[in-house]
């Protein structure tokens, strides 16, 4: 029976079709009347083509008998959902697909889907099983870069550098060791009221080419043709000056004063990911303030890099390096000079692994040379993390934070309670072995760190009774999918840190301690873990492609929350399914089953359950 009613195709794939190739789908639909417990495709035939469920219910199947009406059920599917189209391309059905209840189906030939295939790639690639397909498809849901923000960035101390003048008389070997000292690859001379530049090539031909003496002013060889613009003026019209006039810098001023110069590879950084410049600023950073302003400019960032579609492990990679530089560069100015290399900050937990995109609370701790005698380290601890909270990271609920004397230890303690932790293997225990296993040394002497981190993974080695106590640890949580395969919605949303983050992070912790996997991040342990042979590669890739598709959904659920104003605080990580289209709720429902093959693989691997 041919359809007679329009085919709706404004739901994914269907709405990746342009309107001639909508126009070859809907001239080709049937439409097909199924009853309850009737076999809609069985096992080992060939599929009329691909099946979209107008009303109804299917299960697919995996039946070992003729004889057996119910085996193994994979997933159920309902109204706008397709089935059949992998079984099709394949030529046969690996397993059955029978109408729950009365259902009414549109059937899309065969000949036709490979056709609309040929013709869209995009289109083709959502019928693809591999996850990492589906997730390039999700990334390019976002991948509009909104450009007002660059269009709009205005010239200022954060994107451009401070201008090195030259003393008066300098020669050739004076300006070059002047650049050398400064670390700058051109300087400014001047000449009455006009300023001059020499760069660093100028200076080689004038030595080398002109063979002029090193004695020589410099004056005579800088360029006083400079092209100039105003501070406050738009930072893409210095792009196009420099773009237009071919030159590599131009020189700012304000109110005929000189006042710094922007370089073109930093100006291409800064359209490019807006990251260049929050990290100059954390590095130029001179006081808390200073601090303060590019910490509130990382927010931005964050949803700048997830409106550019920018792939979630690269988006973590750059956060952590920018917050690993904020910490860093705020102990530094907070801690005396002299006990800097008598102590060690480390970051842990989420921190520690690199993963944390939006910055919910602090998890910190510092290790102490055994000799230090500093009486004034809780207070500048306490200061420390209170400044970390004025500029936006939360205090830790658990108080894992400096400030907290627990988390403050001589090296001798710091790894006498690792032992002991591992001794014990209480809840308590595995907690906190748990945050301190992902530490990460961020400032201070790393070396104490290292010490005590290459101690306990030695010692771990040899407890395989704690490493099974441990690695029970990530089945705590229940993967929030049915019997039938399906999402297991509830009021409160799916909890996607819960049900499919945490035992990924924490199973893979696991076998990375028992390993003496040094990493701490999650993507680089398991490279580590196919290398070392622990883990097979599919799985191992289709665990890295469902944490990064689990991370994008937290990261989208909690940029949403934050427009509309949750603190920190009162952020969560409950998905709602309704707020979700079809490729998203496959990609989850896909997410969340390679997380339960996970945490069989662990049960089988430490004989847990």
């Amino acid at each position: 029976m041919h359809a007679s009613n329009a085919f709706n195709a404004d739901v994914l794939p269907f709405n990746l079709l342009d309107e001639d190739e909508y126009s070859l789908l809907q001239d080709n639909l049937d439409i097909a009347y199924y009853q309850a417990s009737e076999v809609i495709i069985s096992t080992g035939d060939v599929p009329e083509g691909l099946y979209i469920i107008l009303k109804g219910c299917v299960s697919e199947l995996d039946v070992k008998n003729a004889d057996q009406r119910r085996g193994h059920t994979f997933v159920h599917y309902t109204n706008d959902d397709y089935f059949g189209a992998w079984s099709a391309l394949r030529g046969s059905a690996i397993h059955d697909f029978i109408a729950d209840e009365e259902t009414i189906c549109y059937i899309l030939p065969t000949k036709i889907l490979l056709d609309l295939i040929f013709r869209n790639p995009h289109f083709g690639d959502f019928f693809n099983k591999n996850l990492s397909l589906k997730n390039e498809l999700l990334e390019q849901k976002n991948d509009s870069l909104n450009m007002t923000e660059f269009m709009l960035a205005r010239i200022d101390s954060s994107c451009m550098r401070d201008a090195s003048l030259l003393p008066h008389g300098s020669s050739l070997e004076d300006a070059t060791r002047f650049m050398n000292e400064q670390q700058v690859d051109c300087a400014l001379v001047q000449r009455g009221k006009r300023y001059g530049m020499v760069t660093g090539t100028d200076l080689l031909n004038a030595i080398v080419l002109d063979k002029l003496p090193v004695t020589t002013d410099v004056q005579a060889i800088a360029n006083y043709r400079l092209i100039t613009v105003e501070s406050g003026d738009y930072l893409f019209n210095a792009l196009i000056l420099m773009t237009l006039h071919q030159i590599d810098r131009v020189v700012v001023m304000q109110s005929s004063e000189l006042h710094g110069i922007i370089d073109l590879a930093d100006t291409l950084s800064y359209f490019s990911s807006h990251s260049h410049v929050v990290g100059l600023r954390i590095e130029r950073a001179t006081s808390i303030d200073e601090l303060k302003a590019a910490a509130g400019d990382m927010g931005n960032l964050i949803r700048s890099l997830y409106a550019q579609g920018v792939k979630v492990r690269f988006a973590m990679d750059l956060l952590a390096a920018l917050n690993q530089r904020l910490m860093a560069k705020l102990f530094n100015l907070v801690v005396p000079e002299s006990v800097l290399p008598h102590v060690c900050l480390v970051m842990m937990g989420s921190e520690g692994r690199g993963e944390q995109i939006v910055r919910i609370d602090q998890d910190n701790g510092l290790i102490i040379r055994d000799s230090l005698d500093w009486p004034e380290c809780q207070q500048t601890m306490e200061y420390y993390t209170q400044t970390l909270v004025d500029l936006g990271y939360p205090r830790c609920p658990g108080q894992v934070m400096v400030n907290n004397p627990f988390w403050v230890q001589p090296l001798s303690e710091w790894t006498q309670r690792m032992r002991d932790w591992v001794a014990k293997a209480d809840s308590d225990s595995l907690l906190n072995l748990a945050i301190s296993i992902d530490a990460h040394a961020v400032a201070g002497n790393k070396a104490l760190f290292k010490t005590s981190r290459n101690w306990l993974l030695r010692e771990l080695q040899q407890q395989q009774r704690f490493l099974t106590s441990f690695a029970e640890v990530a089945l705590v949580f229940e993967t929030p999918l049915n019997f039938m395969g399906g999402i297991r919605d509830r009021a409160a949303g799916i909890d996607v840190k819960k049900g499919g983050i945490f035992p990924i992070v924490h199973g893979v912790r696991v076998l990375a301690m028992q390993y003496q996997v040094a990493e701490t991040n999650t993507y680089k342990r398991i490279e580590s873990l196919i290398k070392l042979g622990v883990l097979p590669p599919r799985l191992a890739s289709e665990l890295m492609e469902s944490f990064s598709i689990l991370q994008w959904f937290r990261l989208a659920h909690h940029l949403q929350q934050q427009e509309q104003d949750c603190t920190p605080e009162e952020l969560n990580n409950d998905i709602n399914l309704e707020s979700l289209d079809r490729l998203e709720k496959d990609l989850l429902r896909q997410s969340l089953q390679v997380v339960k093959d996970f945490k069989k693989h662990l049960s089988l691997r430490y004989r847990l359950g």
